[in-house]
């Protein structure tokens, strides 16, 4: 976002946008821990739904 676009936000949509920030980061540092025989692959959950074989199911 420039600096234009930023000046004409109000004080309060500068503050979510820092704090979203801040959850973006803490968001990358968590690490999953190891499945111990589990799938191959990315997280099948990672959308909140499962996934295998490419149907994905609603929880």
């Amino acid at each position: 976002m420039s600096d234009e676009t930023k000046r004409d936000l109000p004080p309060e949509a500068l503050r979510a946008l820092a704090e979203a920030e801040e959850r973006r980061k803490a968001a990358a540092k968590t690490e999953l821990p190891t499945e111990l025989g589990g799938r191959d692959g990315p997280e099948p959950v990672r959308y909140g739904d499962w996934e295998k074989k490419g149907l994905a199911i609603d929880f």
